[in-house]
């Protein structure tokens, strides 16, 4: 919708990774060596940016006709995690060791401008007694916006608000892309994990190695969206002042091309065995 004009030129996009991870953070068995939460007590900041950043950023054009430039971070104080590792220490010793850390702020939120003036919220909150996962994606436009999480997803155009689901029903159908339509179908055959989206990205960076084709994102998207983890943490760490961020692609960003190829005009030619 975004490629097709629907929403007008793209001014701002949101995006975050807000779910509660504190029963597997403290859990003994969920992650080795409890490297989460030994992360949450070395590091400040965005710990998590890519998972909701990657599709805002795709969806913006960053590093093909637009680039980040720089970012400010905010970021809450801690009110739970130091709180809980104290109250399991008192019961079990093995939490001693994280009893007395310094751990990161409940909710970290960063905002990136881009070189041409638009606006990324990218959010972080994985201690607070949320809800439902809410991984908040959505993109403002000059003529409509979208934001899906929480559910239901919803469209507005034209300053009339939210469509009515029978409209929002009808859109989706006339813009759905090839490639999600194609996967729809396969995940039902063959199974998939997070809703398909597994198979999707397996399936999709196999048939662009079979078929020759540039992958969707590259090394340079890579470093870019990974960058925001410890610029944000410099921002925090500074009282929330800007700091740049690096062009990774030595200004080919000013020439390269949108490539992902969500109607498969080339490839698609991979199949899947049931």
């Amino acid at each position: 919708m975004a490629r097709k004009g629907f929403f007008g030129e793209i001014v701002h996009g949101e995006c975050a990774y807000n779910t509660s991870k504190m029963r597997n953070n403290y859990s003994k068995t969920t992650y080795w060596d409890m490297w989460w939460l030994k992360l949450y007590a070395s590091k400040r900041g965005n710990i998590y940016p890519t998972h909701g950043l990657g599709p805002v950023a795709q969806i913006l054009n960053i590093n093909r006709g637009d680039r980040f430039d720089y970012l400010v971070s905010m970021e809450s104080n801690d009110f739970m995690m130091r709180n809980h590792a104290q109250a399991l220490a008192a019961e079990d010793d093995f939490f001693k060791p994280f009893a007395d850390k310094t751990y990161r702020g409940n909710i970290n939120t960063s905002i990136i401008r881009t070189v041409k003036g638009r606006t990324i919220m990218v959010q972080h909150d994985a201690t607070s007694p949320r809800g439902p996962h809410t991984v908040i994606h959505g993109i403002t436009g000059t003529k409509g916006m979208a934001l899906e999480y929480p559910l239901p997803p919803r469209i507005s155009k034209d300053l009339k608000g939210w469509v009515p689901q029978e409209e929002y029903d009808a859109l989706a159908k006339e813009y759905t892309p090839t490639i999600i339509t194609r996967m729809s179908e396969l995940s039902k055959r063959v199974g998939s994990g997070h809703g398909g989206t597994d198979l999707l990205e397996d399936w999709r960076l196999i048939d662009c190695l079979r078929n020759g084709l540039p992958l969707d994102q590259d090394v340079y998207d890579g470093a870019a969206w990974s960058s925001i983890g410890p610029l944000s943490e410099w921002s925090v760490l500074h009282r929330s002042n800007s700091i740049d961020v690096p062009d990774f692609t030595a200004g080919a960003w000013e020439k390269n091309l949108p490539n992902m190829d969500i109607n498969l005009t080339r490839g698609g030619t991979t199949k899947v065995l049931a």
